[in-house]
Formats: structure tokens, sequence, C-alpha cells
């Protein structure tokens, strides 16, 4: 019987886990908490049930991550019991960056980028799963599926590896590694069904629902705890709101919507015509904004 269009997906991804934990020595999941690395994660205990994923989870805080995402992770771990590591960089710790005081690009640097390559060299990883698509952005979309880093985690877009055939070529040096993404040719709306399909839990935000939100450089920002500063002219309002990504509260932004379930979300993501990254701040730093990121360790 022919495999149907997410089987088909849901197959490649197993492959991959499964060739990655045979090829390195030392492989990690990072955990950003949101819906792609909640689909990833349910694919790694897939593919290696009835045992555990051979490697651990990794998710590098930022201290400025929703409080819904923090009570998510901590469920997931506990009720999947699985080995999570959280790593937070020490130096952005000392010097007390933030978004507003430093703006996005300093804060997604500092907490991102530096704290990631912090993580992977004092673990000493030499393969990094990701969930980034390839329908997400443009830089993301000519990166491989194995795509390569130097020792000093950096990605450059002209010394990509052929992966014809689905053929991983998986070999490193000393110091040098692999960021894997088994969800390349997974677009937003595949996600969305197969979250739907397999009844994956996910983060509440991602439904609508009425929030405390302000409206700050065209983008809907909700007030989720006592550090969100607000203008003179701003005005925190009742919305209701739900988002499509998730990061750092202050430089996410949410969308108005009316879906409060699954089957609601996919009727919404089949008449979308705007990428779910409209809502990411830090992707509107500057133009090439995220393969610039990318080429500094960034995932």
């Amino acid at each position: 019987m022919a495999l149907t269009h997410l089987q088909r997906l849901e197959a490649e991804s197993i492959h991959i886990f499964r060739e990655v934990a045979a090829s390195f020595s030392r492989p990690v999941m990072l955990y950003s908490i949101g819906k792609d690395s909640s689909v990833m994660m349910h694919l790694a205990m897939k593919a290696f049930y009835p045992a555990k994923p051979p490697f651990p989870f990794l998710h590098v805080d930022t201290t400025w991550k929703f409080q819904a995402m923090y009570a998510f992770r901590q469920k997931m771990a506990d009720d999947l019991g699985i080995d999570l590591l959280v790593h937070v960089n020490p130096e952005a710790v000392e010097a007390g960056i933030n978004p507003f005081d430093h703006g996005s690009s300093t804060h997604t640097h500092l907490w991102k980028t530096v704290g990631l390559r912090q993580a992977l060299d004092k673990y000493g990883f030499d393969a990094a799963f990701g969930g980034a698509r390839r329908d997400e952005e443009k830089s993301r979309a000519k990166e491989r599926i194995f795509s390569f880093r130097n020792a000093q985690h950096a990605w450059d877009p002209k010394n990509q590896r052929p992966e014809m055939w689905k053929t991983y070529n998986t070999r490193v040096g000393k110091g040098e590694s692999i960021r894997v993404f088994p969800l390349s040719n997974w677009t937003e709306l595949d996600i969305w069904q197969y979250i739907m399909k397999e009844n994956i839990p996910i983060v509440p935000l991602y439904f609508a629902a009425k929030r405390p939100v302000v409206e700050r450089d065209g983008a809907l920002i909700m007030v989720d705890d006592a550090r969100m500063p607000i203008g003179p002219d701003e005005a925190v309002t009742e919305k209701m709101v739900r988002f499509r990504t998730l990061g750092c509260y202050p430089l996410t932004g949410a969308v108005e919507s009316d879906a409060s379930d699954l089957q609601a979300i996919v009727r919404e993501m089949l008449t979308a015509r705007t990428s779910e990254r409209q809502g990411r701040m830090i992707d509107k730093d500057e133009a090439g904004s995220m393969e610039k990121k990318k080429r500094e360790g960034y995932f």
C-alpha cells in the first residue's frame, strides 16, 4: 500500500534520526519548546521506541521565553523521562542582556548564538538536531539536511555537501560538527496536520485566547511578565490572539485569530498567505539577517 504524504515525511525523518545515531558519537537534539520541536521530539521517540532516544535534549535558555513555555518544557521532561539539559550563557547573565536595553540583534547573538556555541563546546556534541524547515525562510531554503559547521560552528553556504538520493556525508574532523534538520522537507501545514493526526502536545500559546497585548512596531506583543516596559503612548488591551511561532516574548508578535483548536488552525493554514516568521522581530534586524546569524553559529 502506498504511503501517504505525511507517512513519507515521517519515514524520512525517522531515517535521519537513525542515521545520525549510527554515525555520530555525541549527538544532541535542540529543544526550543515550539511546535516544530514538539514534532521532532515525537519523531525521535518513535524512531527508537520502545527504547528512549540515544541522545540528550538541549534547551538554550534566554531567560525571556513565555512563562507557558517554561511550564511546558518541565512537563514534557517529566512526562517522557528524557535527559533534558538547559544552558544559560553566563556572560549574558552577568551583563544583564535584555531585548529592551540592548536591542534584538545583541540579545539574540549573546543569548542564542553564543549560548548555543558554548553548550555544544561544553558537552562536546558532534551533531545537533534542529527543527528548521526550508519553507520558513530563504536562507534555510538553501541549506542541506546535514549542514556542515566548522570548528567555530560557522556555516558557509558555498561549502555545502551534495545530498543526492538521500545519501548523507557524515564525516567531520576534530572540532567540526553537523547541524541536522529532520523536518527540512516539511511545511507549516504538514506540521499542523501531523500534530492533529498524532495528537502531539503543544504549548497552549498556539491556540487563540484573550491575551494582554500592546501594539509595537506593527506587531502585537504579549505582556507576559512585569519586566515588559509600557511606553507613555502605548496601551495594553485584551485581544483574541494566538502565536504561529514562539521565541522570546518581547520579540514575538501574535496574530489576531479565533482558531482555538487544531482543526481551526489547519483551516487557517490552508488560506494563510504570509510566513509564520513575520512575527519574529529578530528576522527584521537587517537584510539577510537570518543568513548572517547562521554564518555566526545560529541554528
